[in-house]
């Protein structure tokens, strides 16, 4: 979903409001530096596998009632769905304990991250910005994507579509305004399309051209 590349894995990588996502497991088991950043990490493991035991139910019901709204390609039935989601969570949860304590999982939230400028290569943000338009509103994606382009040297938002899956018009806002602030932005096809239109990232960074202060 973020068209990352063999040299994007040798990066370092932010991923902001990941939950209970495998992403920083399955890449540390590469060699890979990459960090997470969530409230839910306030948690311990037993605390999050229960709540995680507790909902997936509820959230295999929503997508069955929706089924129509997604791509059944490389994920066929809900069934297979229920599996990938089951062994990534379990993926997390093996690696949590010991990221916690690695500094890999970082109880944190935008829009403020106690983390320094350009801590980072690269910071990703999915199924977050944009999806809850709505629910953040306009402020809240401004100061967040702001955050995330001061410690990261670029970033990608994937989807860019909101809750019931009609464009979000914050993305319009952001290709309007950050380029005065001295970023290149632009949208670009991603080679993963699971939720039907969900197949473009927003990809943000700096002109190097410009001496650009932080926001």
């Amino acid at each position: 979903m973020f068209t990352l590349s063999a040299d994007d894995l040798t990066l370092s990588i932010l991923g902001c409001g990941d939950g209970p996502a495998s992403f920083t497991a399955e890449a540390t088991q590469q060699g890979r530096r990459v960090t997470s950043c969530d409230p839910i990490y306030q948690f311990d493991a037993e605390q999050l596998r229960r709540r995680i035991d507790e909902t997936a139910e509820g959230v295999l019901e929503q997508t069955r009632q929706n089924a129509h709204a997604f791509v059944w390609d490389a994920i066929p039935s809900l069934d297979a769905l229920m599996e990938t989601r089951m062994a990534a969570m379990h993926a997390f949860l093996d690696d949590y304990p010991a990221g916690k304590a690695d500094g890999r999982y970082v109880e944190a939230a935008l829009p403020s991250l106690p983390l320094e400028d350009d801590a980072f290569d690269l910071a990703l943000s999915s199924h977050f910005l944009f999806l809850y338009s709505a629910q953040l509103g306009d402020d809240f994606h401004r100061l967040a994507i702001r955050e995330m382009c001061r410690v990261a040297r670029e970033v990608r938002i994937f989807p860019l579509l909101a809750l019931g899956g009609a464009p979000s018009p914050l993305v319009d806002v952001a290709v309007r305004e950050l380029p005065a602030d001295g970023f290149v932005v632009s949208i670009e096809p991603v080679p993963y399309e699971f939720q039907r239109g969900a197949n473009e990232m927003l990809r943000i960074h700096r002109d190097m051209g410009r001496d650009q202060p932080h926001a």
